[in-house]
């Protein structure tokens, strides 16, 4: 048994190692990774691949110190960002909303009216602030809850990468340990 832990224990140290965790990444999560050690940087919590909704999934939402909500689309080419039909969908889940392209993606083609944010795997610039649209109230209560449960849950699935079994145990173990009557 202690063997099979150990050897658990190597995988996942592995599987976490910065080589492996590098090869895996597409070029939009590079960018994701840039933004979210800037944005950390400027005192915010973010969570990459968010569902604020059943159908749209942002690249980056990220939790600001005043209890602010941004969210950030990465674009790793011209072709990817022409191809998204959804991004207008997001700002409706967010304070500000952002780009996030690498050094050559033509910022022309952006929308003005959004922010922008120059990325690579490493780090980030934030170069234009947009316009604040304020979330309401209640609106802003139940995404912050999700961004917590979901960070919550990504974390515990670091640390146990099985799911539970919903009480099962204790079920279990009762119909072992009851006595016979």
């Amino acid at each position: 048994m202690l063997v099979r832990r150990y050897c658990a224990l190597q995988f996942v140290h592995e599987l976490f190692t910065l080589e492996h965790m590098e090869q895996d990444l597409q070029p939009g999560q590079k960018l994701a990774r840039g933004v979210s050690r800037h944005l950390r940087a400027l005192g915010f919590a973010s969570v990459e691949e968010f569902v604020p909704v059943r159908g749209l999934r942002v690249d980056v939402v990220a939790l600001g110190p005043k209890g602010e909500i941004w969210v950030v689309e990465c674009k790793s080419s011209r072709a990817d960002f022409q191809t998204d039909s959804k991004w207008q969908g997001y700002l409706e889940w967010c304070d500000r909303f952002f780009w996030a392209v690498d050094m050559e993606f033509p910022t022309e083609l952006l929308p003005a009216e959004s922010g922008l944010i120059i990325a690579d795997a490493y780090d980030a610039e934030l170069i234009r602030m947009p316009e604040e649209s304020k979330l309401a109230p209640a609106r802003r209560k139940k995404l912050t809850h999700k961004i917590a449960v979901d960070a919550a849950r990504r974390l515990q699935s670091l640390r146990d990468p099985r799911p539970g079994l919903g009480g099962e145990l204790l079920t279990a173990r009762a119909d072992v340990e009851t006595p016979a009557q």
